[in-house]
């Protein structure tokens, strides 16, 4: 507005001046008209600067802001990269530990079928690398037929997105012909539309735990409301029968230090329950368990070490263990062939040795009140 008063005034002077000069001709109105004629185009010229700066200031204004965007830009750009490359290096990372664990790691490229194993999950099956053909059938033929379908189902669920991530329970077949229970578990990479192209993924072996339960629940299945000398009994010959051994007996030592046990309960697959008896520790891998207090375990030469064990090849035995820490008795197992660590089964044997134990002591207790009132009986008495 500034600019055209300053503009307006001059040219509206101008006029007046050449309208007088029309009316009355004459040297002063002819002077006016070109005194106002310079001073409107000074103006003019004046109004003209005015814009051209106006014009400079804000295209500077403009370029500042141009400036700034694309320093915001370029910076959101670095971040991005950099994003990629730590998620990168990331995944890189996470496979690489994939393939270094002690899981079998597998990879399904989908589009192909193709499928890569690793040495851990072909040899877990049995297999070697090179006996297996790397595409989805071989994958599917490990399957147990009876969890095929499960397996699919599972499958599928994950890659049509209604599961986050692939995690299944399933028996794969080894190469001998057993079967392997496995925690399989899988992600699958997507691209930007969300369609899975590759899937990457993990099968742990828990048949280990699998056979830890079916020993727990047999054995606890069998001496379920059993006590004393039928506690012991029942506890021998579930044990043995879970385990598949030869021979399962517990004892109880009748001296302190123990130099003889007498057995609580005694199961062998050729006899089946016979009636309990004592023997001696010495000669016997017995000695060192009630002695030293601790678990004791041949896999294979007993005979060797202990020709009193002529006949059998393997041994474990473990402690049975009062509150008050002194060794009651103790828990054995004997097989003619060579015993594998699977035999080693901790944390069943916790519980039912705990319970022996608690079984034990009831038992003296109950023996010691009787002597006290004139009428002792045995310890291997129902009770």
């Amino acid at each position: 507005m500034f600019m055209q008063a300053q503009t307006l005034a001059p040219l509206l002077a101008l006029v007046l001046a050449l309208l007088w000069a029309a009316w009355r001709p004459a040297a002063a109105p002819a002077l006016a008209a070109l005194g106002l004629t310079a001073l409107l185009v000074s103006a003019l010229v004046g109004a003209a600067r005015a814009a051209q700066r106006r014009s400079a200031e804000r295209l500077a204004e403009l370029e500042r802001h141009g400036a700034a965007q694309q320093q915001t830009i370029e910076h959101l750009e670095q971040r991005c990269a950099r994003v990629e490359a730590e998620l990168r290096a990331s995944e890189e990372r996470s496979l690489l530990a994939l393939r270094g664990s002690q899981d079998g790691l597998w990879e399904w490229d989908i589009d192909s079928g193709a499928m890569q194993f690793s040495p851990r999950w072909t040899g877990m099956l049995g297999f070697e690398s090179h006996e297996l053909a790397n595409d989805r059938a071989a994958w599917r033929a490990r399957v147990h037929d009876d969890d095929r379908a499960g397996f699919e189902t599972a499958l599928q669920r994950h890659l049509a997105g209604a599961d986050v991530r692939f995690d299944h329970e399933m028996r794969l077949l080894h190469k001998d012909g057993s079967v392997r229970h496995v925690l399989s578990r899988g992600v699958a990479l997507r691209n930007e539309s969300g369609t899975p192209y590759r899937v990457i993924g993990m099968d742990t072996d828990v048949t280990r735990l699998r056979r830890v339960q079916a020993i727990l629940d047999a054995v606890a299945d069998g001496t379920a409301g059993a006590h004393g000398a039928d506690f012991f009994a029942a506890l021998a010959q579930h044990f043995a029968r879970a385990l598949g051994v030869d021979c399962a007996f517990i004892a109880e030592c009748i001296d302190s230090p123990p130099t003889r046990v007498r057995t609580l309960g005694y199961w062998s697959a050729d006899r089946g329950l016979t009636k309990n008896f004592e023997f001696s520790l010495r000669g016997t891998p017995c000695d060192a368990v009630l002695n030293e207090g601790r678990t004791c375990f041949y896999p294979e030469g007993l005979a060797t070490t202990f020709p009193r064990e002529a006949g059998y090849e393997s041994y474990l035995g473990m402690p049975i263990v009062a509150s008050d820490g002194r060794v009651l008795g103790h828990l054995a197992l004997r097989d003619r062939g060579p015993l594998g660590d699977e035999v080693l089964v901790d944390r069943v044997y916790r519980i039912f040795l705990a319970r022996a134990a608690a079984e034990i002591e009831r038992l003296q207790a109950l023996a010691r009140l009787a002597f006290v009132h004139g009428s002792p009986g045995g310890l291997g008495a129902n009770s």
